[in-house]
C-alpha cells in the first residue's frame, strides 16, 4: 500500500530554497546568485575569471550533488532546478555569464533529455554572445543492457568524479579544449549502478508499493525509474558482485579496465 512519504521538513515547495539558503550560510566560500529564489545558481563567492570555469546542475533532489560540489578545483557553479526537474534555460545562462571569462566553460551534463536540452539550449544562447562553451554528456549507467535508441546511458553518481577531473584540470590553468578533453575521457572511464531497497519520493507525495516487503530493486534510476529487475532482497556479498559483474562486464564493455588497472571507488549511499 502507498503511504505518503515522511520528511523532515517545512513546506515541501520551499524544500531547494531552504538547502541553498542552508548551504550558503554555512559555507561563507559559496554564494548564491542575484535573482534567488526564481534563479537557483550556487557559485563561489570568489570567482577567478582567468581560468576554465566549470559547470554542472540539474534536478535538485540528489543532494549534496551539484550545489555541494561547488569549490576549488572542483565546480565554479551548479545550476538548480525544481526536485527532479531540469533547471530552465535563463538560469543556466545566468550561472554562465556569472563566472565565465575569456578563458570560456565547459558545462557537465546528465544524459537526460531535459538536461541535455536545457543546457544546449543556454550553450547556443552564450556561444552566441560570444562565449566559449564546451559541453561533456555524462552516461554512466551500467545495469541496463547496451540501448538501442538515442536516448543512451543515464548519468549517475559517477558524475561527480567528472566534476574533480575537469575541475583540478581547470585548476592548472588548462585551456577549454584539454578540461574537455580530460571530461570526456573522465565521463568515458566511469561505470555506476543502483541497488534500492525502495523507490524514492517526492517532498509531499506519496511513495510507490514498487520494491515491495523482502524485495530490492537492481539499477534503479535516480529519479526512480525502472531498473533492471526487483529481486528478492539477498545479502551484501552477492549484491555486490552482481553490481562490479554488471559495471566490468566484458559483453557490454562498458568500462575498459584490465587487470592491474588503478581505480577509484565511490559509494553512494
Amino acid at each position: 500500500m502507498a503511504f505518503q512519504g515522511k520528511k523532515l521538513m517545512d513546506d515541501p515547495d520551499d524544500a531547494v530554497t531552504d538547502f541553498i539558503e542552508g548551504l550558503v550560510e554555512t559555507y561563507p566560500a559559496l554564494h548564491y546568485l542575484d535573482g534567488f529564489p526564481q534563479i537557483k545558481v550556487v557559485l563561489r563567492a570568489h570567482i577567478s575569471t582567468d581560468k576554465v570555469a566549470v559547470i554542472s546542475g540539474g534536478g535538485s533532489g540528489h543532494e549534496p550533488a551539484h550545489a555541494g560540489f561547488v569549490g576549488e578545483g572542483m565546480l565554479s557553479a551548479a545550476i538548480c532546478g525544481d526536485v527532479f526537474t531540469s533547471p530552465p534555460v535563463d538560469s543556466i545562462l545566468a550561472g554562465i555569464r556569472a563566472v565565465t571569462g575569456s578563458k570560456g566553460c565547459l558545462l557537465i551534463v546528465k544524459n537526460y533529455t531535459g538536461d541535455r536540452l536545457n543546457f544546449g539550449l543556454a550553450a547556443e544562447q552564450a556561444k552566441s554572445e560570444g562565449y566559449k562553451v564546451e559541453i561533456v554528456i555524462v552516461g554512466d549507467d551500467c545495469a541496463l543492457p547496451p540501448p538501442r535508441g538515442i536516448a543512451g546511458r543515464r548519468g549517475l553518481a559517477g558524475t561527480i568524479l567528472v566534476h574533480k577531473v575537469a575541475g583540478a584540470a581547470a585548476a592548472a590553468g588548462l585551456p577549454l579544449a584539454d578540461v574537455a578533453a580530460e571530461a570526456k575521457n573522465a565521463s568515458e572511464m566511469v561505470g555506476t549502478m543502483g541497488v534500492a531497497l525502495s523507490v524514492c519520493t517526492l517532498p509531499g507525495q506519496f511513495t510507490s508499493d514498487r520494491v515491495g516487503p523482502g524485495k530490492m530493486e537492481l539499477g534503479l534510476g535516480i529519479h526512480g525509474e525502472p531498473g533492471a529487475a526487483v529481486v528478492d532482497l539477498l545479502p551484501v556479498d552477492p549484491v555486490v558482485s552482481h553490481v562490479l559483474q554488471q559495471i566490468l562486464s566484458k559483453d557490454t564493455q562498458y568500462v575498459p579496465i584490465t587487470r592491474g588497472s588503478r581505480v577509484v571507488v565511490m559509494i553512494n549511499g
